[in-house]
């Protein structure tokens, strides 16, 4: 590596060209940066000394043993962009005001040779920087003398704003063109020359940018994929692949990070969420760590997922899935913006040909439900990146391993049940929710080909909000009327959609039917049972929140997953968590190790059963948990998931329940409340009835 300080006007001297790589960011200087690049210059022009403007990093770009030589830019590109722009608006406006000073003053031919171009080269060649894509197409064109404007296509808007204001800076009366110039030549870089083969240009360049400050982290992640890479094998992997990945997200705020922070938590199955600015380290992490793959086949298996996500965030012009899973994607999307690890692993699975369409339409149908019953019930929805990661990691290859990872989930992660969503939506007030407009959409367009424009309807209160002047409505709830109105009137039974929301405002039930628009007319099919009834009660509310609820059951089902492969999977867990410990791992006395074995011989003959060291009992499933082993000092006590009245006592044996202990030290099961100690081996065949027992009935 080798530095130099130079001035500007050296860096561009003699036969050289500077490229600025695919993999680099485009132009991003606003007129903000350009003026005070503007004002240092004018402020060092009018002084004696020079003025340090930052560092320029490039590496060698074709043969050593060449005169034309060209250079990759590292770092620096913005720099060396505006200086360049500035010098062809001011030979632009030297041009157009035929101003002339003294021999050392600018002229157009002395900044076209100095700044500007390589004369004596064609093509390629003849330019000084070579910018990105549109870019480069404008700058070349400004160079060359042509003026384009924002409304011509593909124009840079950046590099054409930055022009223009250098030209109104130059324009202004006040301007002395030899002190800009002077101020110009005064600037000193830092050049930083790289060594091919010696020099490390990442690392470089991250501790250049250590701060990330104008640099996204999918800007980080390109640089990283691509600057080590020579100047031909950049060009064509970023043409190839990266640029369709950046169209897919252009103009799409933070997805393209989300994007990314998803793919690598999809490929590395890890389930903590990164924050916002460690995305691209997270990247490199899974890139130099997990991904042994070749970076090209990297990239190819990035771009159908790119389309796929970006499809998944409805982003304009992408179109990835066919329409019924397009809807699904959807509805999951009002939800929720966190499913990204999850529908990653589902989209693969559809792809790779394990998963069915309507299976992936049914998948996608499970997280939906998961998320609105969750919302409709009262639980929290923090940390749902999380918990998707963690379904994605923990998931098979199939809808069925869907279901038991998603029944599996417990406490405040749980899918709530069909009881419990079914009276929480009869009951709640579903106003408040920020669900309750998504539930009555789903409801009104469910299984309907000709679907109801619902993103022009708003929620109506078939009994008003209001109805403390509105005597009609007073007389026909009846005496208790306020406790009526106060119970029912955010539930789910009194609301409906509709687009003529202000028109029925608090009127009676009568008019609200017969006037022009009102449920008699509608075509909301929310609004077909209401048109029906005479009187609008608590009856009639009762009666049409059921009739939605069963609706809203077949639409946002529960995930019954299969109950044999559901124990199965508990048992798998049981014996992972127990990392292959024994009870021989057990501390306990040789008469205590004598009996507990006597036990756990007389236990296995009763059928299919499992074995878990867990804590320091030995837990016994058949598939569910039907007896704990706890060796004491001098015995073993077995605990079983039964009642005292439920059993025969054996005689000769200890028998006995939890209720007279305070607490049973070890105890792993709670619900195992029945306690039999066994002192002797001889005590065993008199226990292993009760025992029995407990294994049949949880196998029934």
């Amino acid at each position: 590596m080798e530095t130099t300080n130079c001035r500007f006007e050296e860096i561009l001297d003699g036969k050289k060209q500077f490229i600025v790589p695919v993999f680099q960011r485009d132009y991003r200087w606003t007129s903000e940066q350009c003026h005070q690049m503007w004002n240092d210059i004018l402020r060092v022009g009018h002084g004696d000394g020079g003025h340090f403007i930052g560092s320029i990093v490039y590496v060698r770009g074709g043969p050593d043993n060449v005169a034309f030589q060209q250079w990759l830019v590292i770092d620096g590109q913005q720099r060396l962009a505006s200086l360049t722009l500035l010098m062809t608006a001011l030979r632009d406006h030297i041009a157009e005001t035929q101003w002339s000073g003294t021999e050392d003053s600018p002229a157009v031919d002395r900044i076209d040779a100095y700044f500007l171009k390589n004369m004596l080269e064609t093509g390629d060649r003849r330019y000084k920087l070579v910018l990105r894509r549109a870019d480069d197409a404008t700058l070349r064109a400004l160079v060359d003398g042509s003026r384009p404007t924002e409304r011509d296509e593909g124009a840079s808007d950046l590099i054409i704003e930055a022009y223009e204001h250098f030209r109104g800076c130059l324009r202004d009366p006040d301007c002395d063109l030899d002190v800009v110039y002077r101020g110009i030549n005064r600037l000193n870089i830092v050049t930083i020359t790289l060594q091919h083969g010696t020099d490390d240009p990442q690392l470089i360049f991250e501790s250049l940018n250590s701060t990330g400050i104008d640099l996204s982290q999918s800007d980080l992640v390109r640089n990283y994929l691509l600057m080590g890479l020579d100047e031909a094998e950049q060009t064509r992997l970023y043409n190839d692949y990266w640029r369709e990945i950046e169209v897919c997200f252009k103009a799409s705020g933070d997805s393209f990070e989300y994007f990314l922070r998803d793919y690598v938590a999809h490929r590395m199955k890890s389930t903590q969420q990164p924050r916002s600015n460690r995305i691209y380290e997270e990247f490199k992490s899974f890139r130099q760590q997990k991904c042994e793959e070749p970076l090209e086949t990297l990239l190819s298996k990035m771009v159908p997922i790119a389309r796929f996500y970006a499809s998944f965030c409805r982003l304009a012009s992408v179109s990835e899935l066919p329409e019924e899973l397009s809807d699904a994607m959807g509805n999951i999307r009002k939800l929720a913006t966190t499913q990204g690890p999850l529908v990653m692993h589902l989209y693969n699975l559809y792809k790779n040909g394990n998963l069915s369409q309507e299976d992936f339409v049914h998948s996608v149908t499970l997280i939906e439900s998961y998320i609105l019953r969750r919302n409709v019930v009262g639980l929290s929805n923090r940390s749902y990146w999380e918990i998707f990661a963690r379904i994605a990691r923990d998931m098979g290859s199939d809808l069925e391993s869907l279901r038991v990872v998603l029944a599996l989930l417990q406490d405040n992660s749980r899918f709530p049940d069909d009881d419990e969503f079914k009276q929480a939506l009869e009951k709640c007030n579903l106003y408040g929710l920020w669900t309750c407009k998504h539930i009555l959409d789903r409801i009104e367009n469910a299984e309907q080909r000709e679907r109801s424009p619902v993103g022009n309807y708003s929620i109506e209160h078939i009994m008003p909000q209001d109805i403390l002047d509105i005597s009609e409505w007073q007389e026909m709830l009846g005496d208790d009327w306020e406790t009526i109105h106060r119970t029912w009137l955010h539930r789910l039974g009194n609301l409906t959609l509709t687009a003529y929301n202000s028109t029925y405002s608090n009127r009676p039930f009568h008019e609200k039917k017969d006037i022009r628009g009102g449920f008699r007319d509608s075509a909301v099919r929310l609004n077909r049972s209401v048109r029906d009834q005479d009187k609008w009660t608590e009856t009639q509310m009762r009666e049409r929140g059921k009739q939605l609820v069963r609706c809203a059951l077949d639409i946002w089902p529960y995930h019954d997953a299969d109950q044999k492969m559901l124990r199965e999977t508990k048992l798998q867990k049981l014996q992972a968590s127990a990392d292959g410990q024994t009870s021989d791992s057990l501390e306990m006395n040789d008469d205590v190790r004598r009996i507990l074995g006597a036990i756990q011989r007389s236990v296995r003959e009763l059928g299919d059963v499992t074995e878990i060291v867990e804590r320091e009992s030995v837990c016994c499933y058949g598939p569910e948990i039907f007896a704990e082993l706890l060796p004491m000092s001098y015995y073993v006590r077995v605990m079983l998931p039964l009642d005292l009245s439920e059993i025969e006592r054996p005689e000769g044996i200890e028998v006995g329940d939890d209720s007279s202990l305070k607490f049973v030290p070890r105890r792993v099961h709670m619900n195992c409340r029945l306690l039999v100690d066994i002192y002797e081996e001889s005590q065993v065949t008199a226990a292993m009835p009760i025992i029995r027992q407990a294994f049949d009935r949880q196998v029934l």
